[in-house]
């Protein structure tokens, strides 16, 4: 399957440059440029955002930073830029008659109803692209933790609880020969496999499309689901969240999956059936489950908390300062073109 980053094209540096207005700062009055206030394009940001934003980014632009917990407000806004976590749908759309584009600050737009947004002629971006290699390493940080018990390990010395060396102590496995199984081959999928060539392991990769540059490029097999799961050491998914795909890790497919084999999920955590999961890990079947995202964020289900072997993050794939600020500074800049009348540079719809 074809993974969601896929979506857009590299965004040239150039494209995202915001020629600065002179006394503009966010479209507010700037003491060390012209005296007068400049009355700029009422925006809606969020407030996360501002850090990673320079002033002359937000050239004409009058800003509300909103914070996370605060609900969308009506008014005459005619541009939001949101997070992945606000929802933006049609009873939003609706407070803000004004609007011309939601500038989805993430690679996704799960959070957005693109439908009433046509409806409403607004148009709707997103910021592809820019995860690719936060997501991949972050991917292979969670593949070395579960193969070399990293967090067991760590905890053992942290609680002083360490007696000395034994030859048994956390035996991990090496995964050189080894078998890495991904299951989606997008920009992230494949920067995932790319990373396997040094480590001298064999590629395995299921995908709606043929990928024959990556397969030049690493060695990587396309091969059906089955074989993927049957022969996976190491099984990391790398799909979106669509009808075929979700809850495509259930109990079944655990069950054929190759003893002892480690589960990655960086993608979506409705791909993953959790409790199935928790099972397996519970019953010894898998050797361990490196976990970014969940059915229910921020909620994790509490037996996969309490299952052995696991190494469970707080949904950080994307959570480097580089590519946070690539996200803020291409969402701006789309809210820049919209407003010029240019074009989008990332358009989901508009």
């Amino acid at each position: 399957y074809q993974a969601a980053e896929d979506a857009g094209g590299v965004v040239s540096s150039a494209l995202l440059q915001v020629e600065p207005r002179a006394g503009a700062r966010g479209g507010r009055l700037d003491p060390s440029g012209a005296d007068e206030e400049v009355v700029g394009h009422l925006v809606l940001i969020a407030a996360e955002l501002e850090r990673l934003l320079e002033p002359d980014q937000l050239a004409g632009l009058d800003v509300t930073w909103l914070p996370t917990e605060q609900p969308t407000p009506s008014g005459d806004y005619v541009a939001l830029v949101p997070l992945l976590s606000r929802w933006v749908g049609g009873s939003e759309l609706k407070r803000l008659p004004r609007l011309k584009i939601v500038a989805n600050c993430a690679v996704g737009h799960d959070n957005v109803d693109v439908v009433a947004a046509e409806m409403r002629r607004v148009t709707v971006t997103n910021t592809p692209d820019v995860l690719t290699d936060a997501t991949a390493d972050l991917a292979w940080a969670l593949i070395l933790a579960c193969a070399r018990h990293v967090v067991p390990g760590a905890q053992l010395v942290q609680s002083a609880s360490w007696t000395g060396w034994h030859p048994e102590l956390l035996l991990g496995i090496e995964l050189r020969g080894r078998t890495l199984g991904l299951f989606g081959a997008g920009r992230i999928g494949q920067a995932v496999g790319r990373r396997a060539v040094p480590f001298g392991m064999r590629i395995l990769y299921t995908a709606r499309n043929p990928r024959p540059d990556f397969e030049r490029e690493s060695g990587a097999v396309r091969v059906e689901f089955s074989r993927l799961l049957k022969e996976s050491d190491v099984l990391s998914l790398h799909a979106p969240s669509v009808p075929e795909t979700k809850g495509i890790i259930n109990a079944d497919a655990l069950r054929h999956m190759k003893p002892g084999a480690i589960l990655i999920n960086t993608a979506r955590g409705d791909l993953v059936r959790e409790e199935a999961l928790a099972q397996a890990l519970e019953e010894g079947r898998l050797g361990g489950a490196g976990l970014d995202v969940y059915l229910e964020e921020p909620a994790v289900h509490a037996r996969l908390r309490a299952a052995p072997r696991t190494v469970l993050l707080p949904h950080i794939g994307s959570a480097t300062l580089e590519a946070r600020r690539q996200m803020a500074t291409i969402a701006v800049a789309n809210v820049q073109a919209v407003l010029k009348g240019d074009p989008p540079l990332t358009p989901v719809f508009g």
